[in-house]
C-alpha cells in the first residue's frame, strides 16, 4: 500500500500508462508547435503580400512643393541630401525597422528640350534635370562620361531607351526653355548631353519615380509633348536652381518585405497613421503601405480566430481522450481499489497512489512534447510553457481522480448497463445546464459578433465545444428510442441476432466515449464546410469579376472589335459591355436632376452575357425581360441595385410599368428606364458600389446622334492568348480615336486584360492562404483520426459486458457467423449516431458562427455560404464505414485477447 511500489505498478500496467503519456504528449506538442507554425507562416505569408504589393504601396514619398532658389543659393542639392537621414529619424521606431532602401532626388520643372539634332517629326519633348544619389553606381555608361561640374553650359546624361528613340548621341548641345502661356520661351539655359547609359537592373528601386528616367512618357493628349528625365550632377543642378529654374526635392523610403514582424503589425499600423503627423513642416507625404497591411491585418484577425476554434476542438478532444483513458485504466484496477479499502486503506491512499503514479509519467510526457514542438521553426515556445505546464498539471490529476471515484463507487454488482441507462436528477441537471449554457452562448456570440482587438474571443472559442457537447447529449438520449422499439420487431422475429443486437444497442451507456466522438467529427467536419464555403466563395468572387474566361476594360473601341475578337484562335463567345461610372439618372428627356446620386451604368447584350457565362461555366441568372431587344425608344427594362431603386421610388421614377420613367444619358443618348427588378449584386459591379444599373444593349436606330460603342468585352473560350487579345483591343481602341469622333482631349488609357484564372489565383494565394491551409489540414485530419480512437474507447468500454454475453452464447450454439453479426448490429447505431450526430453538427456551426468568423476577408469581400458538399458528405460516410470496420477490429482483437472460453470459468472479474 506504500507510493513506492508506484515504479512497479507503473511496470505492471504499463500499456495504460502508455496510452496516457502518449495523449499528454500529443496535447503538449499541439498547444506548442501549432504557435510556432502559425507564427512561421503568418511571416511569409506577410513578407509574399507586401512583396507582390505595387511600388506605389511599398514607399513612403516626401515631396516638397515647385520653388525658385535665389541666385545666391550654394550647395543647394547636397544640402537637402543630407535631410535623407534626418527626415528618417524623424519617423516612429516601428516605422523605420522596416526601411530597406532609400533614395534621394532633386529635380528641376518640366520645360521644352530643343536642338538643332532634334527633327521637327520628333513632336514636342518637355524635360526636367534629375540629381539622383547613387544613380552612376546603378547604370552603366554605353557612350560617353557621367555629367560633372555645373557652368554656363549644364552637362547631362540620358538613358539609351530615350536617347536612341530621339535619335541623338552624347557630345550634342540643346536647350531648355520656360515657356509662357503663349509658348514663347522667357529663359532658357544650355545643356549638353555627355553620356547615354543603360540600367544594370531596369527594375530596381531607383527607376521609379516618375516620370521614369528610362523611357519617354507618351503625350497626354492632342498637341501635348512627350515627357522624358535627364539625369544631371549634384553642380549641374545647383547651376540650373540659380538660374531662376522652378526645383522641388523629394525623399523616396521603401519598406522591405522581410524586415516585416507580424508580431509588430498592430504598433507598424499605428505607426504609419502617425506620420503624417511627425513629418517635417513644409513636406508632403505619400503613402499607401498601410492599405495593404491593414487588409492583411484584418484576414489575419479572421484567420487566427478560425485556427483557435479549430485547436479547441482537438484540444477538448484529447481532454476527453485522458479521461476515457484514465477512466478505462480505472476500471481494470477496480478489484485493487477495493481490496486496498477492505484492508483498511482510506480515500487519501488511493489518491496518493494514483498521484503517485501519475508523477512518474505524465509531467515527463508532457516535457518531451514541449521539447519535441521547441523543434518545429518558429519562434513563441516559451510563450507557450505556461500553458504546456498547466495541461501538464490537469492531465497528472486525471488518473487519481478518476482512480478516486472508482473507488468510492465501489464494485457492485447487477446489471451495469441498466443501472447506467437510469437518469439521476444530478445528471439530468448537469444535461440541462449544458444545453441552456450552450444556447446562451451561441445567442451572445451572434448577438456581438467578431472582435477584431488582435486577441483570441474566449466565448466564440469556447461556443462549438459547448454545442457539440450539447448535441452529444441530445443524441445519447434520443438514440435509444428507436432502436428499443426496432427490437420489440425483432422480438417477434426469427432468429437471435437482430433482437439482441438491438437489445442491446438501446441499453448501450458510453456517455463519455460518445461525446468525444462527436465532438471530434465536429472538428473535422467543420473544416471541411468552411475550407469547402472559402473555396466556393473565391470561385463566386472571381466569377463576378470575370463572368467568363476573359474580361477587357478600356475606354471606347471600335464597333468592329467585337468580330475581330471573335476571330482569335479558342474564343467561342464575345459579349461587348459599356460601363459608365458616375452617371446621375435625369427625371425627364430635357435632362433635370431630380436628386438622385451618382450611378454605376452597365449596358450588355445579355444574350451574348448569357452564352458567354454559359461556355465558360459560370452561373449567371438573366431575367427574360432583359432578354428581349428594345430601339431605345420605350422605356428599358432595368435591375437597379436596392438603394438606387430606393430613390427611384423617393423620386416617382422608373416604376415597373413604365408610365415615368428615368432618364439617362449615355455616350450622347437619352435612354430611357424603367425597373424590372431589384438586386443585390450583378457580375461585373464590384461589391463595393452601392448604386448600379444594368440595362439591355438598345439597337438604336440609323439616325441617333451617337451610336453606342462599347468600352469592354467579355470572352469564353479555350487557351485563349491575353496578349492576343490586348494586342486585338489596343488596335480596336486606337481605330476609334483615329475614326475623328473625338478629337483632343486625354490620351485614352491601355485596355486592360483580365483573366478569371488570375483574379481566382490571386485570392487563392492571399497572405494567411498557407495559414488557412495548415489549420483546416490539422483539423480534419486531427478530428478524425482522434475520433477514431474515442470510437476505440467507447467500444473497449463496454467490452467486458460483451465478452461475457457472446461466451454465454458461444456455450449455447451460436455460431461465429452470427457472433460476427450480433456485434456488427451491436456497434452500428453506436458508430452511426456519433459519426453523423458529429457530421451535423460540424455542417451546422458554420452556418451559424459564419456572420461572426469574417470569413469574407478570405474571398475578396465575397459572402461565405455555409454548405455540405456532396464530396464532403461521401468523406462522412466513408468516416462512418471505416469507423464501423475500425470498431468491429477493435472488439474482436479485444475479445481474442480476452478468450472468450474462460471468461465463465474466471467469473465477472477476468
Amino acid at each position: 500500500m506504500s507510493p513506492s511500489g508506484a515504479p512497479r505498478r507503473v511496470r505492471a500496467y504499463g500499456g495504460h500508462f502508455l496510452l496516457l503519456a502518449v495523449l499528454t504528449l500529443v496535447t503538449a506538442l499541439l498547444i506548442t508547435a501549432v504557435p510556432r507554425v502559425v507564427d512561421r507562416l503568418t511571416g511569409q505569408g506577410l513578407r509574399q503580400h507586401m512583396a507582390a504589393q505595387p511600388v506605389a504601396r511599398r514607399d513612403l514619398t516626401y515631396t516638397t512643393d515647385e520653388m525658385t532658389l535665389a541666385p545666391t543659393a550654394s550647395r543647394v542639392a547636397a544640402t537637402r541630401a543630407a535631410e535623407l537621414a534626418t527626415v528618417e529619424a524623424r519617423m516612429p521606431a516601428v516605422v523605420r525597422e522596416t526601411i530597406g532602401e532609400r533614395w534621394y532626388a532633386a529635380e528641376t520643372a518640366l520645360t521644352r528640350f530643343t536642338g538643332p539634332t532634334l527633327s521637327s517629326d520628333k513632336g514636342l519633348i518637355d524635360l526636367s534635370l534629375r540629381s539622383v544619389a547613387g544613380l552612376p553606381e546603378a547604370a552603366t555608361l554605353v557612350d560617353g562620361r557621367w555629367p560633372a561640374g555645373g557652368g554656363d553650359v549644364i552637362e547631362v546624361a540620358l538613358a539609351d531607351t530615350v536617347a536612341g528613340p530621339l535619335g541623338i548621341r552624347a557630345g550634342g548641345t540643346f536647350a531648355l526653355s520656360i515657356l509662357d502661356e503663349e509658348g514663347k520661351p522667357v529663359r532658357r539655359i544650355k545643356v549638353a548631353l555627355v553620356g547615354v547609359f543603360r540600367p544594370n537592373d531596369p527594375h530596381g528601386g531607383i527607376w521609379d519615380a516618375l516620370p521614369s528616367m528610362l523611357r519617354l512618357a507618351p503625350p497626354t493628349g492632342d498637341g501635348r509633348p512627350f515627357l522624358s528625365v535627364a539625369y544631371t550632377s549634384e553642380a549641374g543642378f545647383d547651376a540650373a536652381a540659380t538660374s531662376g529654374w522652378p526645383v522641388s526635392f523629394s525623399w523616396r523610403y521603401r519598406v522591405a518585405p522581410d524586415r516585416f514582424d507580424p508580431r509588430q503589425l498592430p504598433a507598424l499600423i499605428d505607426g504609419l497613421a502617425d506620420l503624417e503627423r511627425t513629418r517635417p513642416a513644409g513636406l508632403t507625404l505619400t503613402q499607401g503601405v498601410d492599405i495593404p497591411l491593414r487588409r492583411f491585418a484584418e484576414s489575419l484577425a479572421a484567420a487566427r480566430t478560425l485556427l483557435a476554434v479549430i485547436a479547441a476542438g482537438l484540444l477538448a478532444t484529447l481532454a476527453g481522450l485522458i479521461v476515457l483513458a484514465a477512466r478505462l485504466a480505472a476500471r481494470r484496477r477496480q478489484t485493487e481499489y477495493a481490496l486496498l479499502r477492505a484492508r483498511g486503506g482510506a480515500t487519501t491512499a488511493v489518491l496518493g497512489r494514483g498521484l503517485a503514479e501519475s508523477l512518474l509519467v505524465l509531467p515527463l510526457a508532457a516535457g518531451v512534447g514541449w521539447l519535441l514542438g521547441g523543434l518545429v521553426p518558429g519562434a513563441g515556445a516559451g510563450d507557450q510553457l505556461r500553458w504546456v505546464l498547466l495541461a501538464a498539471l490537469l492531465a497528472t490529476l486525471v488518473p487519481p481522480l478518476t482512480a478516486l471515484v472508482t473507488a468510492v463507487r465501489g464494485g457492485g454488482g447487477g446489471r451495469a448497463d441498466l443501472v447506467a441507462a437510469r437518469s439521476p436528477a444530478v445528471r439530468l441537471t448537469v444535461e440541462v445546464t449544458v444545453l441552456a449554457v450552450a444556447a446562451l452562448a451561441a445567442f451572445l456570440v451572434r448577438r456581438r459578433g467578431l472582435t477584431l482587438d488582435g486577441t483570441v474571443d474566449p466565448l466564440l472559442v469556447s461556443v462549438p465545444v459547448l454545442l457539440a457537447v450539447a448535441a452529444a447529449l441530445v443524441a445519447l438520449r434520443a438514440y435509444p428510442w428507436p432502436l428499443r422499439l426496432l427490437s420489440r420487431t425483432a422480438a417477434r422475429a426469427r432468429g437471435s441476432v437482430a433482437f439482441l443486437g438491438t437489445a442491446r444497442a438501446g441499453r448501450a451507456a458510453t456517455t463519455g466515449p460518445l461525446i468525444v466522438v462527436v465532438l471530434s467529427v465536429a472538428t473535422a467536419a467543420f473544416c471541411g464546410v468552411v475550407a469547402s464555403g472559402i473555396e466556393n466563395g473565391r470561385d463566386r468572387a472571381a466569377a463576378r469579376a470575370v463572368p467568363g474566361d476573359i474580361r477587357v476594360d478600356g475606354e471606347r473601341f471600335a464597333p468592329d472589335t467585337t468580330d475581330a475578337l471573335a476571330a482569335l484562335p479558342g474564343v467561342r463567345a464575345v459579349a461587348p459591355l459599356l460601363v459608365e461610372p458616375g452617371k446621375r439618372p435625369y427625371v425627364d428627356r430635357a435632362g433635370r436632376f431630380g436628386g438622385i446620386g451618382e450611378t454605376r451604368v452597365v449596358l450588355v447584350d445579355l444574350p451574348r452575357f448569357a452564352e458567354v457565362a454559359r461556355r465558360a461555366g459560370v452561373q449567371v441568372t438573366v431575367p427574360d425581360p432583359l432578354r428581349a431587344t428594345t430601339d431605345g425608344t420605350a422605356p428599358l427594362p432595368a435591375l437597379v441595385s436596392p438603394a438606387l431603386a430606393d430613390e427611384f421610388a423617393d423620386a416617382g421614377l422608373a416604376d415597373a410599368a413604365g408610365r415615368r420613367p428615368a432618364w439617362l444619358d449615355v455616350q450622347g443618348n437619352r435612354l430611357p428606364l424603367r425597373t424590372a427588378a431589384t438586386v443585390d449584386e450583378f457580375p461585373l459591379v464590384n461589391d463595393d458600389v452601392t448604386r448600379f444599373v444594368v440595362l439591355p444593349w438598345p439597337a438604336l436606330p440609323a439616325d441617333a446622334l451617337q451610336p453606342l460603342v462599347p468600352t469592354g468585352f467579355l470572352l469564353a473560350g479555350d487557351r485563349v492568348d491575353p496578349a492576343a487579345v490586348a494586342r486585338v483591343v489596343g488596335e480596336g481602341q486606337q481605330r476609334y480615336q483615329r475614326a475623328g469622333t473625338v478629337t483632343g482631349g486625354e490620351r485614352p488609357r491601355q485596355p486592360m486584360v483580365t483573366t478569371r484564372s488570375a483574379v481566382r489565383a490571386e485570392l487563392g494565394g492571399s497572405g494567411v492562404n498557407g495559414l488557412l491551409v495548415f489549420g483546416f489540414t490539422i483539423g480534419a485530419a486531427g478530428g478524425a483520426v482522434l475520433g477514431l480512437l474515442a470510437l476505440a474507447f467507447a467500444v473497449l468500454a463496454g467490452a467486458r459486458g460483451r465478452g461475457q454475453v457472446l461466451s454465454r452464447l458461444r456455450t449455447m450454439g451460436l455460431s461465429r457467423r452470427q457472433w460476427r453479426g450480433l456485434l456488427l448490429v451491436e456497434l452500428t447505431p453506436l458508430v452511426l449516431v456519433s459519426v453523423l450526430t458529429g457530421a451535423v453538427v460540424g455542417a451546422l456551426l458554420p452556418v451559424l458562427l459564419t456572420p461572426v468568423l469574417g470569413l469574407p476577408a478570405f474571398t475578396g469581400g465575397m459572402a461565405v455560404r455555409a454548405r455540405f458538399e456532396p464530396g464532403l458528405v461521401a468523406g462522412v460516410l466513408g468516416l462512418a464505414v471505416l469507423a464501423l470496420g475500425f470498431a468491429v477490429t477493435v472488439e474482436a482483437v479485444n475479445n481474442r485477447r480476452m478468450r472468450l472460453g474462460e471468461v465463465l470459468r474466471l467469473g465477472e472479474e477476468s
